[in-house]
């Protein structure tokens, strides 16, 4: 009886997530893409973890960017000239690594005004959001020094506004009257990993992107709170070990920090091998305690958010 619920309830979020995808991005209104809805391991089909935040038709807010997702990105017919603000929730290479082809791509672009980008502050082994693109891109001894422009504003390339976001408090990282577009960020918990989760508002509407985490921060609820969407990622099953769970929510988690938050929508995401090997079981485990709509993520999923 229990494999047959989870069966169904799979079958039901999957029937979401293709019927949200017709028709996106809209011309005008907003919606969620997921540009990548895998994890690091290069054995579940998809890309690394990306979204975009469509507004009116143009792609103006990307989280995240990890590997696989700058193919994506072009699929989606997404344009670096659109983008106003971008992202990074932490430094692993499942949500980082295409950053800098997506630079790349965007030298060619044309675009002349600034681009914000958000990360996290040095922790332990990780570096923070600025040390981070000064190893990537500064002209003495950078990997891609060559886009050094990135920094200064020279080389004809658009400068990055750094925002980067320490302490416990919620943070405004981004704010546009023109666009109606708000950004926050908060740190989140994801072991000894400096880790960013972000909500963007667009008008009355809210989307959260609550990262890589383990569910234990006792705040992240209120700032997801009545979440038009919200984004958690799967990526473990119910019985992982200890270690595991210092990093990621189990389902059970996710669904407990889903319900407190009251979002509208979850949208399950950062799949691995281990969470997909059940999927129907662990989206059961999650639909236990939260009652909302649950659409499973799959690579270039579109979800639109009704206007209000």
């Amino acid at each position: 009886m229990e494999i047959a619920r989870g069966s169904l309830l799979l079958s039901l979020a999957l029937a979401c997530s293709a019927f949200a995808a017709e028709g996106c991005p809209p011309e005008d209104g907003i919606a969620l893409q997921v540009l990548g809805s895998g994890g690091p391991i290069a054995d579940d089909g998809r890309a690394s973890s990306a979204y975009l935040v469509w507004v009116d038709g143009s792609a103006r807010v990307m989280i995240d960017s990890g590997g696989g997702t700058f193919l994506r990105f072009g699929e989606a017919g997404a344009r670096f000239t659109g983008l106003d603000f971008v992202g990074l929730s932490h430094f692993h290479t499942d949500h980082s690594a295409d950053f800098p082809a997506l630079l790349k791509s965007g030298s060619f672009a044309g675009r002349e005004r600034d681009l914000t980008v958000a990360g996290p502050n040095a922790g332990g082994p990780f570096p923070g959001l600025e040390t981070w693109l000064n190893s990537l891109l500064n002209s003495d001894d950078g990997a891609y020094g060559y886009l050094s422009g990135y920094l200064d504003g020279d080389g004809r390339l658009p400068r990055l506004e750094v925002v980067e976001v320490s302490g416990d408090e919620v943070v405004r990282v981004f704010e546009s009257d023109e666009s109606d577009i708000r950004v926050d960020a908060m740190h989140v918990p994801h072991g000894i990993v400096p880790a960013l989760g972000f909500r963007v508002h667009v008008g009355e509407q809210a989307l959260v992107f609550a990262g890589d985490q383990n569910g234990s921060h006792p705040s992240f609820a209120e700032f997801a709170a009545d979440a038009d969407v919200l984004v958690m990622h799967l990526a473990i099953p119910e019985d992982a070990g200890q270690v595991a769970r210092r990093l990621h929510a189990p389902p059970s988690v996710v669904g407990e920090v889903a319900a407190a938050a009251e979002a509208e929508r979850v949208v399950l995401s950062h799949f691995m091998a281990r969470s997909l090997r059940d999927l129907g079981a662990n989206v059961a485990l999650v639909k236990d305690s939260y009652d909302g709509e649950v659409i499973v993520a799959e690579d270039n999923a579109c979800i639109t958010l009704s206007i209000r």
